[in-house]
């Protein structure tokens, strides 16, 4: 049985393409994480088209991990990233979270599926979890105060959280 959601890579002389396939989770934020440390790691590394379009939704863990991509992309070759959206209700989101300003965003197809490559899915404890789930909002609050307002409230908590667990925090 196929699972509900990928992550499919291909690259070429530094362009990365990310396809992600249904909906797209938490439960992909160390996958994710993992691809954003391998395109940073790469000398050869220009820039990163992301297709969404057979994305279902993606939550605000993906989303602030695709932002934190766009800002090391721009920071790295001084480009913006590309991000592909058909859904309209994929795009609507992204361009709620203030996506426009950190990507190109255009509503054609990237590929064809079998040029691209599945990723494994990673696994990751609970606590890297938390502090990927952490820092991709912290990295969505930075893009506008309508995404500050939104998720002041649940970093706040996840910071605590993370002291409750050892993770020193001042604000608990």
């Amino acid at each position: 049985m196929m699972s509900s959601y990928r992550i499919l890579q291909a690259e070429q002389q530094g362009v990365y393409i990310l396809k992600f396939v249904g909906e797209i989770r938490l439960n992909l934020c160390s996958t994710l994480d993992a691809i954003i440390e391998s395109m940073s790691a790469d000398p050869a590394f220009r820039t990163v088209v992301i297709d969404l379009t057979e994305a279902q939704m993606l939550d605000s863990t993906s989303l602030g991990l695709l932002a934190k991509l766009a800002i090391f992309t721009k920071s790295r070759s001084n480009l913006l990233p590309t991000i592909i959206s058909t859904n309209p209700d994929v795009t609507r989101l992204i361009l709620s979270m203030g996506f426009d300003r950190i990507f190109i965003i255009v509503k054609q197809a990237a590929t064809q599926m079998e040029h691209l490559n599945e990723l494994p899915i990673l696994d990751a404890t609970e606590k890297e979890v938390r502090e990927k789930v952490l820092a991709a909002h912290r990295v969505l609050m930075e893009l506008n105060e309508q995404n500050r307002t939104a998720f002041k409230d649940l970093v706040a908590a996840l910071e605590c959280d993370g002291a409750d667990q050892g993770t020193p925090s001042a604000s608990c």
